[in-house]
């Protein structure tokens, strides 16, 4: 009875047995399975809540995007998940690429315009002490008016509708009532004649009466030539800003959204968190992408040449330190010209606004108020303002500028091109290992590699392009217009002196400083478009004012700084050099004052 009855326990055990082999393989096999490492990386990258990941991956998951055979890992809820955490994440990308761009441009812009506004005021302070210590008779009622003047230069500067040549000779007709009764007709301002009718009068014939020669229109032409390019530049770098500001906020389309969601995240819904995108994978999805945006180089090329034209001929020839100075000489030599041909001025004046006097005290020849040694704009500062630097430290700081500044502006020409290479480096991709293609893990990408623009995007086989992003188009038709306009404006610049070749250590001078990779004087032209974003200073914030938010009207005595974010640490103004010329400028000062 027993041999019959052991078979079938016999038989029995060995199906236990093997139901245990089977659920162990089972458990094992789902344990490997696991969606754990999923998991992890969702919550490390603030993909969304953690409660839509599986615990295990399942069978039957109908997905739009990372659809594949076999288990997954992803459910619908966790790809709308993946889809906003792409989208942020890419567009956090490309701002941190475009931040040290745009910080270069407005920290320069500060930069440039604290020095104008610099040398305006050191202009103007020059003009003031002339006219108090050489035309004291004058200087009280006239130093209003050479406030209003440069205040209209300051506000031309920055870009405001006003005319030079306007200021200019408004500026001289408001001198001019006080030139005619304070030089020419000294003592003739307290007598009846001498009413606001006659200074109205003295006022409207001053351009037709030409009391002070060729002078007015010369200063004017000086001034309009030489700070035209100032102001366009101003106007240049803030329409650079705004480009950049338009890149930022740029909008990614449906089809790159899911483009961008198949590279990052689909190879997680298998368990594969660890695995990069392909090199070439990577730059077909994000030229698809930034198809619009690519759009913009080469208008911006053309953009950052007239930035180089612009700084050249407004720094290159010091012409903007030259006109400005040039202002008190001018003044000088007009009030002298009034002076010596008072005779004339005063008959003409008779005959237009009435008899100033019985008997003009002016028919013998006016004796000129001025010395010998203030004619001339090159004489020594005034005693007004002996704590200002001297002039000849301007050059050096404004060459400086221009210097670092286009030293800078080459490494971004091709920004808009290279901005989909930048966006693939690093460690974000594989280029010589297994690496996904989207559908799988592969050894390479075999995938045609299209290049940049909407014309080539017709070939890309990961993104489909369907229409250009009316922002960036509206911003690209902008900065055309504003090409245009400049070369408009300023139709020789193509034809001035080309700048020195960047890195060759020259200065204005013909001297030559030490120069390293260090300093950053190496030229990055076009071809180093891959390590564009590598050759720039990661510094967080820009720089151009001076701390404590003052200008340099309120400080005159201290020169502005020049130092600006966008390369080495090293390129600010407190390099050795720069350092030991502001030294011994300083020094100089203590000497002579």
């Amino acid at each position: 009875m027993f041999r019959g009855v052991c078979p079938r326990v016999n038989s029995c055990g060995s199906f236990w047995i093997l139901s245990l082999v089977v659920f162990a393989v089972s458990v094992i096999g789902v344990d490997a399975y696991s969606c754990h490492e999923v998991r992890t990386a969702f919550q490390l990258r603030q993909v969304g809540p953690l409660h839509r990941v599986p615990e295990t991956p399942g069978t039957d998951v109908d997905l739009l995007v990372c659809k594949h055979q076999g288990p997954s890992c992803c459910t619908r809820k966790m790809e709308e998940s993946y889809q906003f955490a792409v989208k942020r994440e890419t567009l956090h990308n490309i701002h941190s690429y475009s931040y040290e761009l745009e910080h270069l441009i407005s920290g320069h812009s500060d930069a440039f315009q604290d020095m104008f506004q610099y040398l305006l005021s050191f202009s103007q302070g020059h003009l003031s002490s002339l006219l108090e210590g050489s035309y004291s008779s004058l200087s009280r009622h006239a130093l209003p008016h050479v406030n209003q003047l440069f205040s209209s230069l300051s506000l031309y500067l920055r870009g405001a509708n006003v005319s030079v040549e306007a200021a200019v000779h408004q500026f001289f007709n408001n001198i001019f009532p006080l030139a005619y009764t304070r030089l020419i007709n000294p003592g003739i301002e307290g007598s009846m004649m001498m009413g606001s009718e006659m200074s109205d009068c003295l006022r409207m014939i001053r351009q037709d009466v030409n009391p002070f020669g060729p002078h007015p229109a010369v200063m004017a032409q000086e001034l309009a030539g030489a700070l035209g390019a100032g102001r366009q530049l101003g106007l240049a770098l803030e329409e650079g800003l705004e480009v950049m500001n338009a890149t930022e906020h740029a909008s990614l389309s449906k089809e790159c959204v899911k483009g961008l969601v198949k590279m990052v995240y689909c190879s997680h819904c298998r368990g594969l968190t660890l695995i990069k995108p392909c090199v070439g994978y990577c730059l077909n999805v994000m030229r698809g992408c930034l198809a619009s945006v690519s759009e913009l180089d080469q208008p911006w090329r053309r953009y950052t040449s007239l930035l180089e034209q612009l700084t050249q001929a407004m720094a290159g020839h010091h012409s903007l330190e030259l006109a400005l100075l040039g202002v008190r000489g001018h003044v000088n030599e007009a009030l002298l010209y009034a002076q010596l041909h008072g005779p004339l001025i005063t008959a003409t004046v008779d005959k237009v606004c009435g008899l100033s006097t019985g008997e003009p005290t002016s028919m013998q020849p006016t004796s000129p108020e001025v010395t010998t040694s203030s004619m001339t704009s090159s004489s020594p500062l005034p005693s007004a303002a002996p704590s200002r630097p001297l002039p000849e430290q301007w050059p050096a700081q404004l060459a400086h500028l221009r210097r670092e500044f286009l030293m800078h502006l080459q490494r971004y020409k091709s920004f808009f091109a290279a901005l989909p290479e930048m966006l693939c480096e690093g460690e974000n991709v594989v280029d010589d290992s297994t690496c996904w293609s989207g559908d799988g893990v592969v050894e390479s990408y075999t995938g045609r590699v299209v290049g940049n623009g909407l014309h080539a995007q017709r070939q890309n086989p990961e993104v489909k392009v369907r229409s250009v992003d009316p922002a960036v188009a509206e911003v690209k038709e902008r900065l055309e217009h504003f090409n245009q306009e400049t070369q408009e404006k300023f139709p020789k610049l193509g034809q001035m002196e080309a700048w020195d070749e960047l890195g060759s250590g020259e200065t204005e001078e013909g001297s030559t400083t030490d120069c390293d990779d260090e300093d950053g004087c190496q030229s990055s032209g076009d071809g180093q478009e891959k390590n564009l974003h590598k050759e720039t200073s990661s510094e967080g914030k820009p720089i151009g004012r001076q701390p404590g938010g003052k200008s340099p009207q309120e400080n005159p005595s201290k020169p502005p700084s020049v130092r600006v974010i966008g390369g080495s640490p090293s390129a600010s103004w407190a390099r050795p050099w720069s350092l030991a010329l502001l030294l011994s400028g300083l020094c100089l000062q203590w000497i002579l004052f």
